[in-house]
């Protein structure tokens, strides 16, 4: 028999070691499930496997949004030395990882990985010039989505609003971002893409926000300092 398991016989695997630890348990607690009735013993085994079903249902996410980045990152032309995914074309490549993403977020709706899932599908409407679809998408995120990657959104979001002139929308978003910052967007780059995104209609404001921006010493002051140079001159 070969040594290397399938996927899907490492899974069952699994199940079969999580079925058997939870009847060892019940084995070595036969005194006190007698004792307590056989609805003890119902429950121990519905509580056992739901957390377990939980914990296998979190990696099985994991593992579905793994496979789809790799789709994603998987080159075109000639397999990998190493094997993996590959591509005859670019076109192909798409629809696969679209088709991928689209199935994590119909089989695990609501989750974590359906919300990343959902935002590297919007970030490809954005590459293809689908605004009004990356929207959508963003929006959804930005409600449903826990504080970090709804941040992450709200960003994207703001872009767009700049993108089709809504400017007073992209204010909005970034000013709520800049005084409710995430673990994924800072106070500085809020103010940075509202810099950005007014280089063109208030190029004075902008100036003022990059110059505080270049005087922190963070992350983001170079880049501050090097957007002033594309500024007009005063």
């Amino acid at each position: 028999m070969s040594d290397h398991l399938t996927r899907k016989e490492l899974k069952q695997d699994n199940v079969a070691l999580k079925v058997g630890e939870t009847f060892g348990f019940l084995s070595s607690h036969r005194s006190q499930i007698t004792r307590y009735g056989g609805g003890v013993l119902a429950l121990i085994v519905v509580v056992g496997l739901g957390i377990y079903y939980r914990n296998y249902t979190r990696d099985a996410r994991q593992l579905a949004l793994s496979d789809a980045i790799g789709l994603q990152t998987a080159p075109v032309g000639a397999p990998p030395p190493n094997g993996g995914p590959s591509f005859a074309t670019e076109a192909a490549k798409k629809d696969g990882v679209i088709k991928a993403y689209t199935k994590l977020m119909a089989d695990y709706p609501g989750s974590l990985e359906s919300y990343i899932a959902e935002y590297n599908l919007a970030a490809l409407d954005m590459d293809a010039g689908k605004l009004s679809d990356a929207r959508k998408k963003y929006s959804d995120i930005m409600s449903g989505a826990e504080a970090n990657y709804a941040s992450l959104a709200k960003l994207a979001l703001a872009e767009i609003n700049f993108a089709e002139g809504k400017t007073d929308d992209a204010r909005a978003l970034l000013k709520d971002l800049s005084e409710h910052p995430s673990d994924l967007v800072s106070k500085n780059q809020a103010d940075f893409t509202l810099a950005r995104g007014i280089m063109g209609t208030q190029p004075a404001e902008a100036r003022k926000i990059l110059i505080a921006l270049a005087e922190t010493k963070s992350e983001i002051s170079q880049t501050a300092v090097s957007a002033l140079n594309d500024l007009p001159p005063q």
